[in-house]
Order: structure tokens, then sequence, then C-alpha cells
């Protein structure tokens, strides 16, 4: 627990709030020893910090911009970094390994981190301080505004003539943790294409990039 505790910058005066924090269902389905509830606090907690930062560090950045950046900062893949990098991964308390490596896991125990934080400090600045110090040097390496080709495809099937277009999901395989999406975009009967992501929306973003190159739009 020392250990732990110096990796993240914070000493408990519950502890059990900490061992909570790192225990997935697998070992308890008990929701008061395992990390689900802290983790949904969690969530919002992060959410909340980050957007402030955003507010504060981007004043002249339209919404649709900051919420892009906002996007990327909060995504499983990011927290999922997070916790890499405190050095905490070999603490999470599975049932079997493989689940360690999940990012969905590693996300969920860094959201339930900074709930087991405020709710142990009874004081929300210091787990805004645990976020800033562990997702401000993120900023500009994860924060750069994503590509919407989506948005773009249909901005450019409208000039084209073609209707909206539509996306089906053609399969969903993996695992629980770890699924692969494949998804397919519609324009006509000769114009499809297919992505693939570990989410839906990531699937569909890279339909959506390939339809535009079909359509001879590389630049975006």
């Amino acid at each position: 627990m020392n250990k732990i505790e110096q990796n993240i910058g914070y000493k408990f005066k519950n502890r059990a709030l900490l061992e909570q924090a790192l225990t997935h269902s697998s070992i308890t389905p008990n929701i008061h020893q395992n990390y689900e509830r802290l983790e949904f606090l969690g969530d919002r907690i992060l959410g909340l910090t980050i957007a402030e930062m955003l507010y504060e560090l981007f004043p002249d950045d339209p919404e649709g911009k900051i919420a892009c950046r906002f996007a990327a900062l909060v995504s499983k893949e990011t927290v999922a970094e997070v916790v890499n990098n405190l050095g905490i991964k070999k603490e999470i308390r599975v049932q079997m390994d493989e689940v360690r490596q999940s990012l969905n896991v590693l996300c969920d125990v860094g959201e339930a981190l900074i709930a087991a934080i405020y709710l142990d400090s009874k004081d929300l600045s210091v787990s805004k301080k645990f976020i800033k110090n562990n997702f401000q040097k993120l900023i500009d390496t994860k924060s750069r505004p994503h590509k919407d080709y989506k948005t773009f495809l249909q901005e450019e099937a409208h000039q084209l003539g073609y209707n909206m277009p539509i996306y089906k999901v053609i399969s969903k395989n993996g695992s629980e943790h770890e699924p692969n999406f494949l998804v397919e975009v519609y324009l006509s009967d000769d114009k499809k294409a297919q992505g693939q992501g570990r989410s839906k929306k990531q699937a569909e973003q890279q339909s959506a990039q390939k339809m535009l190159e079909i359509l001879g739009i590389k630049d975006v």
C-alpha cells in the first residue's frame, strides 16, 4: 500500500477505499467492495476537471474544437495510459491476469482512484490536483482535435447529391473487455466502405474515412 500511495502521490486515511478502487468485480460481486460505484463517481469528477482545464487553457477554442480535445483526454485509452504510467497495473485485483490488460479495466481503475481520493480527502480540489498532475502533460499529445470523418463525409455527400450516409454494424467480435466492431457505411449500391475499431464510434469514423477515399477526397 505504501508503494501504491507513493506512486499516485496521495496517502489514504482510509485504505479500504484504495483497496476497493483496485478490486475488479471478478474478485467480488459486492458493489461496496469492488470499484464499479467508485468508477461511476470518478468518471464525473474527471469530466468536470478536464472540461475546466481545457476551458482555461484554450480560451479561443470554439465549442466543437474544445469538445474534441475533451473526448480525447477522457477516452479509455488516455485514462488507461495514466494508470500504466502510475505503475500500479500489477496491483489491480482480478481473478484472471489477462483482465488487467483490458483498456476498459485500466480506465475504470483510473476513474475509481479519482473517486477514492475525493471520498477519502472529502475535498474536490485534492482529486482535481491528482487529475491535473497526471493529465496536464498529456494535453499536447492527446488533445489535438481529431478529424471528424463522419461529419466531413456527410457534408461532401450532400454536395455530391447523395442521401445521408447510412451506417450499419456488420459484426462485433472479440471479448467483452476487448471488442472489435466492423461497420459499413452506405451511400449507394456502388458506394460502400467498411471500417473496424474497438468501439462502434471508431469503426464508423474509419468507414467514413475510407468512403471519402473512394470519393477521391483524401485531404480532410
